[in-house]
């Protein structure tokens, strides 16, 4: 189990693309074609997938599918601008969509991008898709393997019944085997973790490979480097860079304990805020992915 996976966004969409498409666009008829390069001359990150496409009525057209674990204040503007190279690359009308894995606020979710500077506008639309809101049903009746590592947090697939068939479903296929770890990760947010553990029939320190864990706990260091940095640089204090890592860990400590455990996690920020040491730090954010309780956090604490 410890061996490297592939779960990329682009090795999911193609156990399926022509469902997948069909699922994100609502063109029943839709077919579709090469899964295209995303790397834009003009900008050196990529954007998750661009599907060539094709349908009656449409013509041909592009796919720009955008996966998210959490959504970001940054995500209109980029989408923007995705839309905007994919179109300038390919010479194709695009239909931009925006994937939110975890629910993190009640608010909602911008589906468009508008700016409107001395009189001229710019606007772009796209889709946004929350996982937690789509039915659980469509991931095992369209079907849909794709969606199959999200069970858990699909509307109505929380329950052990129902990650017991996505894991059997994921083991039967040798391609998507390997996506068990996905499905592990997500089943510890509405399952306890010797449930998981039960019914993985591994140890829980496997998740510890799983490339969501992985994108969590380099959020909070990544954020805090670059916070540290330019703090660092701005006063001349070597100090900064680390005074800014804790301060981003921290915040990745609280983003993750939202979509954990809602507002209940929120309510330790105000114990780890004091906290100051980084290997301490470190440690939190790395118990809150097999925390079955905030009880078991406390004792951390």
């Amino acid at each position: 189990m410890n061996k490297a996976v592939d779960i990329s966004t682009k090795k999911l969409i193609s156990l399926a693309p022509n469902n997948w498409a069909k699922w994100v666009t609502g063109i029943p008829d839709i077919v579709t074609g090469e899964i295209l390069n995303t790397e834009f001359q003009w900008i050196s990150r990529q954007s998750d997938v661009v599907i060539q496409a094709e349908s009656p009525q449409y013509g041909k057209f592009l796919i720009l599918n955008e996966l998210q674990l959490r959504h970001t204040s940054e995500m209109p503007r980029r989408m923007r601008a995705y839309a905007a190279l994919a179109e300038e690359k390919y010479k194709l009308q695009t239909y931009p969509v925006l994937i939110n894995i975890l629910k993190i606020s009640n608010s909602e979710i911008p589906t468009s991008f508008a700016s409107n500077f001395i009189g001229l506008r710019a606007i772009q639309d796209y889709r946004v898709i929350n996982l937690w809101e789509v039915d659980v049903n469509i991931a095992f009746e369209t079907p849909l393997p794709s969606l199959l590592p999200f069970v858990p947090i699909l509307k109505g697939g929380e329950n052990e019944s129902t990650i017991r068939e996505a894991l059997r479903m994921l083991r039967a296929d040798e391609q998507l085997n390997q996506l068990e770890t996905v499905l592990a990760f997500f089943a510890t947010f509405v399952l306890e973790s010797t449930l998981v553990q039960e019914i993985m029939r591994w140890d829980m320190t496997v998740l510890r490979e799983s490339p969501w864990y992985q994108e969590i706990l380099r959020e909070g260091l990544a954020r805090g480097e670059a916070e540290g940095e330019a703090r660092g640089e701005a006063r001349g204090e070597a100090r900064g860079e680390a005074r800014g890592e804790v301060r981003g860990i921290t915040s990745s400590i609280e983003t993750s304990l939202e979509a954990k455990f809602g507002s209940d996690g929120l309510e330790l920020m105000s114990e780890i805020s004091q906290i100051s040491d980084l290997g301490q730090l470190k440690e939190i954010l790395r118990k809150i992915v097999v925390a079955n309780t905030i009880q078991e956090l406390r004792n951390v604490l």
